[in-house]
Protein backbone atom coordinates (compact mmCIF):
# COMPACT_ATOMS: atom_id res chain seq x y z
CA UNK A 1 0.00 0.00 0.00
CA UNK A 2 1.48 3.57 -0.65
CA UNK A 3 1.40 5.51 2.33
CA UNK A 4 3.39 8.18 0.95
CA UNK A 5 0.09 10.56 -0.05
CA UNK A 6 -0.59 10.72 4.04
CA UNK A 7 3.40 11.95 4.35
CA UNK A 8 3.52 15.46 5.60
CA UNK A 9 7.09 16.70 3.74
CA UNK A 10 9.29 19.06 5.38
CA UNK A 11 7.93 22.75 4.44
CA UNK A 12 5.19 21.43 2.67
CA UNK A 13 2.07 23.91 3.41
CA UNK A 14 -1.06 22.38 5.27
CA UNK A 15 -5.09 22.78 4.83
CA UNK A 16 -7.02 20.25 6.47
CA UNK A 17 -9.59 20.79 4.15
CA UNK A 18 -7.69 19.09 1.58
CA UNK A 19 -6.96 15.67 3.19
CA UNK A 20 -10.22 13.77 3.50
CA UNK A 21 -11.02 12.20 7.06
CA UNK A 22 -13.05 9.17 5.26
CA UNK A 23 -11.38 5.50 4.70
CA UNK A 24 -10.06 4.11 0.84
CA UNK A 25 -13.07 2.75 -0.45
CA UNK A 26 -10.95 0.18 -2.24
CA UNK A 27 -9.94 -2.09 0.85
CA UNK A 28 -12.14 -4.50 1.75
CA UNK A 29 -12.84 -4.52 5.47
CA UNK A 30 -12.89 -8.52 5.96
CA UNK A 31 -9.72 -8.80 4.21
CA UNK A 32 -7.70 -6.09 5.91
CA UNK A 33 -9.22 -7.25 9.33
CA UNK A 34 -8.79 -10.83 9.13
CA UNK A 35 -5.76 -11.11 6.72
CA UNK A 36 -3.80 -7.67 6.12
CA UNK A 37 -3.45 -6.45 9.65
CA UNK A 38 -2.59 -9.71 11.23
CA UNK A 39 0.36 -10.35 8.42
CA UNK A 40 1.36 -6.73 9.95
CA UNK A 41 0.89 -7.25 13.38
CA UNK A 42 3.42 -10.79 12.89
CA UNK A 43 5.66 -8.79 10.77
CA UNK A 44 5.83 -6.17 13.45
CA UNK A 45 6.50 -8.48 16.41
CA UNK A 46 9.77 -10.17 14.56
CA UNK A 47 10.92 -6.84 14.35
CA UNK A 48 10.69 -5.40 17.59
CA UNK A 49 11.64 -8.33 18.83
CA UNK A 50 15.34 -8.31 17.01
CA UNK A 51 14.92 -4.21 17.81
CA UNK A 52 15.06 -5.34 21.41
CA UNK A 53 17.52 -8.02 21.34
CA UNK A 54 19.86 -5.48 19.61
CA UNK A 55 19.45 -2.66 22.11
CA UNK A 56 20.69 0.32 20.05
CA UNK A 57 18.17 1.94 17.82
CA UNK A 58 15.00 3.18 19.76
CA UNK A 59 11.53 3.84 18.34
CA UNK A 60 8.99 7.03 19.22
CA UNK A 61 5.46 6.87 17.98
CA UNK A 62 3.62 10.13 18.70
CA UNK A 63 -0.27 9.99 18.69
CA UNK A 64 -1.95 13.77 18.32
CA UNK A 65 -5.51 14.13 17.56
CA UNK A 66 -9.21 15.97 18.68
CA UNK A 67 -11.07 13.61 21.43
CA UNK A 68 -12.05 10.43 20.24
CA UNK A 69 -10.42 10.16 17.31
CA UNK A 70 -9.17 6.70 18.25
CA UNK A 71 -6.03 7.31 19.74
CA UNK A 72 -6.26 4.54 22.61
CA UNK A 73 -7.95 1.87 20.73
CA UNK A 74 -5.48 2.52 18.13
CA UNK A 75 -2.36 1.69 20.23
CA UNK A 76 -4.56 -1.26 21.37
CA UNK A 77 -4.94 -2.85 18.66
CA UNK A 78 -1.89 -2.10 16.30
CA UNK A 79 0.27 -2.82 19.12
CA UNK A 80 -1.23 -5.99 20.39
CA UNK A 81 1.47 -8.52 18.80
CA UNK A 82 4.25 -6.63 20.70
CA UNK A 83 6.51 -7.95 23.59
CA UNK A 84 5.18 -5.76 26.58
CA UNK A 85 8.47 -6.00 27.95
CA UNK A 86 9.70 -3.84 25.07
CA UNK A 87 7.16 -0.99 24.59
CA UNK A 88 6.52 1.76 26.95
CA UNK A 89 3.27 3.84 26.93
CA UNK A 90 3.12 7.27 28.22
CA UNK A 91 -0.43 9.32 28.18
CA UNK A 92 0.11 13.29 28.51
CA UNK A 93 -2.73 14.87 30.68
CA UNK A 94 -2.89 18.41 31.90
CA UNK A 95 0.60 19.17 33.48
CA UNK A 96 0.75 18.80 37.07
CA UNK A 97 2.81 21.43 39.55
CA UNK A 98 5.89 20.15 39.27
CA UNK A 99 6.13 19.56 35.55
CA UNK A 100 4.79 23.05 35.43
CA UNK A 101 7.31 23.89 37.92
CA UNK A 102 9.80 22.99 34.72
CA UNK A 103 10.60 23.43 31.02
CA UNK A 104 7.72 22.12 29.04
CA UNK A 105 9.94 19.47 27.39
CA UNK A 106 11.23 18.16 30.75
CA UNK A 107 7.80 15.83 31.23
CA UNK A 108 8.51 14.23 27.43
CA UNK A 109 12.38 13.52 28.34
CA UNK A 110 11.83 11.54 31.00
CA UNK A 111 9.44 9.46 28.94
CA UNK A 112 11.91 8.45 25.65
CA UNK A 113 12.12 4.83 24.41
CA UNK A 114 15.40 3.18 26.13
CA UNK A 115 17.55 1.93 23.43
CA UNK A 116 15.88 -1.43 22.23
CA UNK A 117 12.26 -0.05 23.12
CA UNK A 118 9.35 1.36 20.81
CA UNK A 119 7.61 4.68 23.06
CA UNK A 120 4.26 5.29 22.42
CA UNK A 121 2.56 8.72 23.15
CA UNK A 122 -0.33 9.11 23.46
CA UNK A 123 -0.45 13.16 22.82
CA UNK A 124 2.84 14.71 23.71
CA UNK A 125 5.19 17.76 23.75
CA UNK A 126 2.57 18.64 20.75
CA UNK A 127 0.10 19.77 23.79
CA UNK A 128 1.93 22.57 24.25
CA UNK A 129 1.48 24.42 20.60
CA UNK A 130 -1.92 23.45 20.70
CA UNK A 131 -3.86 23.27 23.79
CA UNK A 132 -2.14 26.33 25.16
CA UNK A 133 -2.01 28.12 21.68
CA UNK A 134 -5.70 27.51 21.23
CA UNK A 135 -6.44 28.83 25.12
CA UNK A 136 -3.34 31.34 25.80
CA UNK A 137 -2.33 29.42 28.45
CA UNK A 138 1.41 31.06 28.42
CA UNK A 139 -0.07 33.94 29.85
CA UNK A 140 -0.53 32.03 32.59
CA UNK A 141 2.29 30.01 33.21
CA UNK A 142 5.37 30.35 35.21
CA UNK A 143 7.19 31.26 31.94
CA UNK A 144 9.00 34.84 32.77
CA UNK A 145 7.53 37.29 31.13
CA UNK A 146 10.26 38.33 29.04
CA UNK A 147 9.46 35.11 27.28
CA UNK A 148 6.05 35.64 26.44
CA UNK A 149 6.74 37.28 23.17
CA UNK A 150 4.05 37.19 20.74
CA UNK A 151 6.52 34.79 18.62
CA UNK A 152 6.52 32.07 21.45
CA UNK A 153 4.80 29.66 18.93
CA UNK A 154 7.23 30.05 16.22
CA UNK A 155 10.28 29.97 18.85
CA UNK A 156 8.50 26.33 20.22
CA UNK A 157 8.39 25.27 16.75
CA UNK A 158 11.76 25.59 16.33
CA UNK A 159 12.87 24.08 19.86
CA UNK A 160 10.65 20.79 19.02
CA UNK A 161 12.37 20.35 15.84
CA UNK A 162 16.05 21.16 17.17
CA UNK A 163 14.74 18.67 20.20
CA UNK A 164 13.73 15.85 18.10
CA UNK A 165 16.68 16.34 15.51
CA UNK A 166 18.56 15.49 19.12
CA UNK A 167 16.86 12.36 19.84
CA UNK A 168 17.13 11.25 16.15
CA UNK A 169 21.18 11.72 16.39
CA UNK A 170 21.66 9.54 19.35
CA UNK A 171 19.43 6.96 17.98
CA UNK A 172 15.63 7.39 18.38
CA UNK A 173 13.57 6.88 15.18
CA UNK A 174 10.39 9.34 15.24
CA UNK A 175 6.89 8.68 13.27
CA UNK A 176 3.94 11.07 14.55
CA UNK A 177 0.81 10.34 13.60
CA UNK A 178 -2.01 12.79 13.50
CA UNK A 179 -5.62 11.32 13.30
CA UNK A 180 -7.76 13.18 11.22
CA UNK A 181 -11.45 13.29 12.65
CA UNK A 182 -14.49 14.89 11.47
CA UNK A 183 -16.20 17.05 13.53
CA UNK A 184 -19.88 14.85 12.44
CA UNK A 185 -18.05 12.01 13.47
CA UNK A 186 -16.57 13.03 16.77
CA UNK A 187 -20.11 14.26 17.70
CA UNK A 188 -21.20 9.96 17.03
CA UNK A 189 -18.70 8.94 18.72
CA UNK A 190 -19.17 11.49 21.93
CA UNK A 191 -23.15 10.51 21.93
CA UNK A 192 -21.95 7.02 21.98
CA UNK A 193 -20.10 7.44 24.89
CA UNK A 194 -23.37 9.10 26.61
CA UNK A 195 -25.83 6.64 25.39
CA UNK A 196 -23.76 3.34 25.99
CA UNK A 197 -23.44 2.39 29.54
CA UNK A 198 -20.79 0.43 28.97
CA UNK A 199 -18.53 3.55 27.30
CA UNK A 200 -19.62 6.20 30.03
CA UNK A 201 -16.47 5.52 31.71
CA UNK A 202 -14.96 7.34 28.60
CA UNK A 203 -16.84 10.19 28.79
CA UNK A 204 -15.88 14.12 29.77
CA UNK A 205 -17.82 16.78 29.82
CA UNK A 206 -14.70 18.87 28.69
CA UNK A 207 -14.66 16.87 25.19
CA UNK A 208 -18.09 18.88 24.36
CA UNK A 209 -16.47 22.45 26.06
CA UNK A 210 -13.47 21.77 23.42
CA UNK A 211 -15.67 21.39 20.65
CA UNK A 212 -16.90 25.14 20.14
CA UNK A 213 -12.91 25.60 19.14
CA UNK A 214 -13.08 23.22 16.37
CA UNK A 215 -11.88 25.76 13.82
CA UNK A 216 -8.87 27.06 15.78
CA UNK A 217 -7.94 24.21 16.93
CA UNK A 218 -7.61 23.36 13.26
CA UNK A 219 -5.60 26.22 12.26
CA UNK A 220 -3.43 25.07 15.26
CA UNK A 221 -2.98 21.58 13.89
CA UNK A 222 -2.13 23.27 10.70
CA UNK A 223 0.55 25.52 11.53
CA UNK A 224 2.01 22.69 14.08
CA UNK A 225 2.22 20.58 10.66
CA UNK A 226 3.38 22.41 8.23
CA UNK A 227 6.52 23.73 11.14
CA UNK A 228 7.44 20.78 12.73
CA UNK A 229 6.90 17.60 10.22
CA UNK A 230 10.79 17.14 9.30
CA UNK A 231 12.50 14.32 7.25
CA UNK A 232 13.62 12.97 9.92
CA UNK A 233 10.66 13.09 12.52
CA UNK A 234 8.08 13.34 9.40
CA UNK A 235 4.07 13.61 10.29
CA UNK A 236 1.25 11.42 8.71
CA UNK A 237 -2.34 13.12 8.74
CA UNK A 238 -4.51 9.70 8.93
CA UNK A 239 -8.26 9.41 8.09
CA UNK A 240 -9.53 8.63 11.16
CA UNK A 241 -13.72 8.06 10.75
CA UNK A 242 -13.20 4.80 10.25
CA UNK A 243 -11.08 3.25 13.07
CA UNK A 244 -10.54 -0.42 11.15
CA UNK A 245 -8.75 1.78 8.24
CA UNK A 246 -6.77 3.74 10.15
CA UNK A 247 -5.52 1.20 12.57
CA UNK A 248 -4.21 -0.19 8.98
CA UNK A 249 -2.59 2.50 7.96
CA UNK A 250 -0.70 2.83 11.27
CA UNK A 251 0.44 -0.80 10.50
CA UNK A 252 1.67 -0.71 7.39
CA UNK A 253 3.74 2.99 8.05
CA UNK A 254 4.88 1.39 11.37
CA UNK A 255 5.90 -1.96 9.23
CA UNK A 256 7.60 0.16 7.03
CA UNK A 257 9.77 2.11 9.28
CA UNK A 258 10.85 -1.18 11.37
CA UNK A 259 12.31 -3.24 7.91
CA UNK A 260 13.58 0.67 7.28
CA UNK A 261 15.57 0.24 10.28
CA UNK A 262 16.65 -3.35 9.63
CA UNK A 263 17.41 -4.35 13.20
CA UNK A 264 19.51 -7.67 13.72
CA UNK A 265 19.72 -10.39 16.44
CA UNK A 266 23.49 -9.64 18.08
CA UNK A 267 26.12 -11.43 16.89
CA UNK A 268 28.33 -13.44 20.10
CA UNK A 269 32.06 -12.78 20.00
CA UNK A 270 33.89 -16.11 19.06
CA UNK A 271 34.84 -16.22 23.12
CA UNK A 272 31.33 -16.33 23.93
CA UNK A 273 30.57 -18.92 21.56
CA UNK A 274 33.81 -21.21 23.10
CA UNK A 275 31.65 -20.80 26.63
CA UNK A 276 28.27 -22.08 24.85
CA UNK A 277 29.38 -24.91 23.46
CA UNK A 278 31.47 -25.89 26.92
CA UNK A 279 28.11 -25.10 28.45
CA UNK A 280 26.09 -27.43 25.97
CA UNK A 281 28.34 -30.14 26.72
CA UNK A 282 27.98 -29.77 29.96
CA UNK A 283 23.68 -29.90 29.91
CA UNK A 284 24.63 -33.11 27.37
CA UNK A 285 26.46 -35.09 30.53
CA UNK A 286 24.05 -34.71 32.69
CA UNK A 287 21.47 -37.38 33.17
CA UNK A 288 18.05 -36.97 32.99
CA UNK A 289 16.10 -37.21 36.62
Amino acid sequence: MKTEKYLVKEGQKVNLNDFSTKRDEELDRDEVENILMPNNISRMANLQEKLYAENTSSLLIVFQAMDAAGKDSAIKHVMKGFNPQGVHVAAFKVPSSEENDHDYLWRIHRQIPRRGEIGIFNRSHYEDVLVSKVHNLISISQLPPELQTEDIFEVRYRQIRDYERYLFENGTVILKFFLHLSKDEQRERLLERIENSQKNWKFSAADIHERQYWGTYMKAYETMLENTSTEIAPWYILPADSKWYTRYLISEILLEKLIEMNPQFPEFPEEKREEMEKCRKLLLKEKYS
